[in-house]
């Protein structure tokens, strides 16, 4: 697909996006069908959804682990949510279908104004938008990305809420095609208010930095360290103790820098690679 064509498709998914939304009809039936498998199948565990106001404009913020990050989102949140994914998503059958389960496209690694603008509008009509502030999956299960700061300027600029959101469980989730059946937890903090910042000078800075990104640690730290009914039945009768205590280790995490995407560092890694090969030769002339 040329460049031209390829811009021409995703304008075209982003007016989707912006005047038409979910296929009600298709989101349900998603909804009908995932929900009971992904709730059986990795023994999804919630708290915290009635931080999600019921009506009106709302940004939910998550650290991001999984491709199937946004549909454990989704199963759990009784409103319609959209989000933002990869470009390289929105080709064929599977660029129809997720286009209209809510997504729209961002131009990862770079500034997509496009996709703030999609968002933007999203939000001032007063739909949920999910916005996974790393920008790229995160597989150490100890460490978070550091944010970047598109959903604290998309609270300023409508004043939606933003609610922090950690997920645990969905790190290297995947046996080759199968995933792995693990328990998969969801906290929803309350809500954080961008007016409450938006006089002062640094604002994004104060509401990403300071106020999300903490809460989002603390709670996934946490998250991992929660013990399962099984474990903490074990420890309460005394047994257990070393394998709850290297559990509860789990939530000393970290925050890494800005990671690039992963197919931005598998670029640069094929680069480093193919310049150390050595090379033939000049033949004389």
């Amino acid at each position: 697909m040329t460049d031209e064509r390829e811009r021409a498709k995703l304008e075209r998914a982003h007016l989707y996006a912006r005047e038409r939304g979910v296929l009600r009809p298709l989101y349900a039936l998603a909804r009908m069908l995932v929900t009971p498998l992904l709730r059986f199948w990795f023994r999804v565990r919630t708290s915290g959804t009635e931080h999600i106001p019921a009506t009106g404009a709302a940004i939910i913020a998550p650290n991001h682990k999984s491709l199937l990050d946004p549909f454990f989102v989704g199963i759990v949140t009784r409103r319609h949510v959209r989000y933002m994914a990869k470009t390289e998503l929105f080709k064929g059958l599977l660029g129809w279908l997720v286009l209209r389960l809510g997504a729209f496209p961002v131009r990862r690694g770079e500034a997509d104004a496009e996709a703030m603008r999609t968002a933007r509008l999203i939000l001032e009509q007063g739909g949920v938008v999910v916005v996974f502030p790393e920008g790229t999956r995160i597989e150490d299960p100890q460490a978070l990305g550091s944010p970047h700061h598109g959903a604290g300027r998309l609270a300023l600029q409508t004043g939606a809420p933003i609610i922090p959101a950690a997920i645990a469980g969905t790190q290297k989730l995947w046996l080759g095609p199968i995933a792995k059946p693990r328990r998969v937890q969801l906290a929803f903090l309350p809500a954080l208010d961008p007016q409450q910042v938006a006089d002062r000078p640094d604002a994004v800075t104060e509401l990403i930095d300071n106020e999300l990104w903490p809460a989002v640690q603390r709670e996934y730290g946490r998250e991992l360290a929660r013990p399962g009914a099984i474990l903490a039945g074990l420890a309460a009768i005394g047994l257990g103790a070393g394998l709850l205590a290297r559990r509860q280790a789990r939530a000393d995490t970290r925050v890494l820098g800005v990671v690039e995407p992963r197919r931005v560092r598998r670029g640069k890694r094929r680069k480093r690679i193919l310049e150390r090969l050595p090379r033939p030769p000049r033949r004389g002339r």
